[in-house]
């Protein structure tokens, strides 16, 4: 495939070993003194030691930072970012080190808690713009599309709730999307990672508010999920199909300015108390949350299923995402993650306040809530 450069909707070097460009980008930028963040796993692999010896010396690297990222993840890196005076950050990974990443360089020089900027009205304002670091980042996984993103999402372990921290400028300046670093990711985060891009894409597109390019951009998405993803969970080292799986990801992202839903709703909280993969668990309550908005976008829906070819309009739609969930393993049912009949009381409220269910295109409440999560436990369509 070639190697191309895009500016949507920042600047994106796309192709095979584009990584090892990294030089070039901090020249672009301005950055002298880099730090790497990246996760534990992540860091096994040589894929860390390659980036940064693609740097004229190499630099700092913070790796402490768990699947579901918390806000001592990123407090933890700002105090080893200014320790060492460096002056940007290289986002390496899946969306935990990108989100920590980006994190770490908004917080540096704030003086406000990482809590205070929560996506809550104008509360992005509260910052200083001039004291955010510039960003790279690097995806590793095909899922969260976090590089291309204005936000992160972080545990608050006091409070056991994810919240999303927002800033025009956490949007990273430059964007690598190399597939390579992608061909030796396992079948079982291939197939979450999977499912986390076609959750975005597939809220996006059925989201309510009108904004036609995120749409149009999250319908192409929809197409390279429905061709690609089964061919890299069974063949993984198919690096153009990784390729279309890299940039999937990447557009469902940028979609999903226009608005998310019930699934993320779920999601979001289910991860927080029961520490379940993201995007694995996008794709356990993505049939159900689908069934659930029916009323709302059958015609939507209908038009997909023509677009992508699945022949049975809304119904067809569904059954290929039970086959896709059946195919690659994932688990049937909430109750199959940990969460037991009757859980659904503590999770309502948590889904309810979720600035993602203002997304959704049936208007929620904390009894829809608890009817649509009984019915992801118990494998039910209500």
């Amino acid at each position: 495939m070639q190697n191309m450069n895009w500016n949507y909707p920042t600047t994106i070097w796309f192709g095979l070993d584009r990584s090892k460009e990294i030089q070039l980008a901090c020249d672009s930028l301005g950055m002298k003194n880099p730090l790497i963040v990246t996760d534990p796993g992540l860091l096994k692999t040589n894929i860390i030691e390659t980036i940064n010896s693609s740097l004229h010396s190499k630099t700092n690297i913070f790796s402490d930072v768990q699947g579901n990222p918390t806000g001592k993840n990123v407090d933890d890196g700002v105090k080893i970012f200014n320790q060492n005076n460096h002056d940007g950050v290289i986002a390496v990974g899946g969306g935990s080190g990108m989100d920590v990443g980006k994190g770490i360089a908004f917080l540096a020089e704030q003086t406000r808690s990482l809590w205070d900027f929560e996506d809550i009205g104008d509360w992005w304002t509260r910052a200083d713009s001039s004291k955010i670091k510039p960003i790279i980042a690097i995806p590793t996984t095909a899922g969260t599309g976090s590089e291309v993103g204005r936000a992160s999402v972080f545990l608050n372990e006091e409070t056991q709730k994810k919240k999303i921290i927002f800033h025009p400028k956490m949007l990273p300046q430059i964007s690598i999307l190399d597939p390579n670093l992608t061909l030796n990711l396992p079948q079982s985060i291939t197939a979450g990672t999977g499912m986390d891009a076609l959750a975005h894409c597939l809220e996006a597109y059925s989201s309510p508010f009108y904004h036609p390019m995120a749409e149009g951009t999250a319908l192409e998405g929809l197409r390279l999920v429905k061709e690609n993803l089964l061919e890299v969970f069974h063949n993984g080292s198919n690096v153009e199909a990784r390729s279309h799986m890299l940039v999937a990801s990447m557009m469902g992202a940028a979609a999903f300015q226009k608005g998310l839903g019930a699934i993320h709703s779920i999601t979001h909280p289910v991860n927080s108390i029961y520490h379940t993969h993201h995007g694995t668990t996008n794709g356990v309550v993505m049939p159900f949350v689908l069934h659930f908005n029916k009323s709302k976008i059958e015609d939507k829906i209908i038009r997909l299923s023509k677009f992508l070819d699945i022949p049975g309009g809304f119904d067809g739609i569904l059954n290929w995402i039970i086959s896709l969930k059946k195919e690659m393993q994932i688990p049937l049912t909430l109750k199959d993650m940990g969460v037991n009949e009757g859980d659904e009381i503590k999770l309502a409220p948590l889904a309810q306040e979720d600035p993602s269910t203002g997304g959704n295109p049936e208007e929620m409440t904390e009894d829809k809530f608890k009817i649509l999560i009984k019915d992801c436990i118990n494998g039910t369509y209500s």
